[in-house]
């Protein structure tokens, strides 16, 4: 009985190991001097070379097929961190993501010319 509830454990472990994850960076930089906005722009790039895309200004996106290989893209991004600023990283399922509600502001209708 023991060894079957072993396997059922294990097989629940690489069912967990096997979704889809999506890897989601914030980060926050001061962009004042010429060196910071160097450091910033250089981790901007690398991000996209690590194989990410820009969701918003300071969100970056990159699917990955498993956990491992998010853990792997958790190290990069560490890698290459400027010393100064904050990084967060949030590593989400591809369910979780595709349940993400995007709201947009509606288009100002433009005001007809006073005369």
């Amino acid at each position: 009985m023991r060894l079957a509830s072993t396997i059922k454990s294990y097989a629940k472990r690489l069912r967990l190991l096997k979704v889809n994850r999506e890897l989601l960076v914030f980060f926050v930089f001061s962009t004042e001097t010429k060196v910071e906005r160097k450091q910033h722009s250089a981790f901007r790039k690398c991000l996209l070379k690590d194989g990410f895309s820009m969701f918003q200004l300071s969100i970056y996106v990159r699917h990955c097929a498993s956990a491992e290989n998010a853990d792997v893209h958790i190290l990069r991004v560490k890698s290459f961190m400027p010393p100064k600023g904050t990084v967060s990283i949030l590593c989400i399922t591809d369910k979780q993501f595709g349940r993400m509600q995007i709201f947009y502001g509606r288009k100002e209708k433009p005001k007809p010319p006073v005369s």
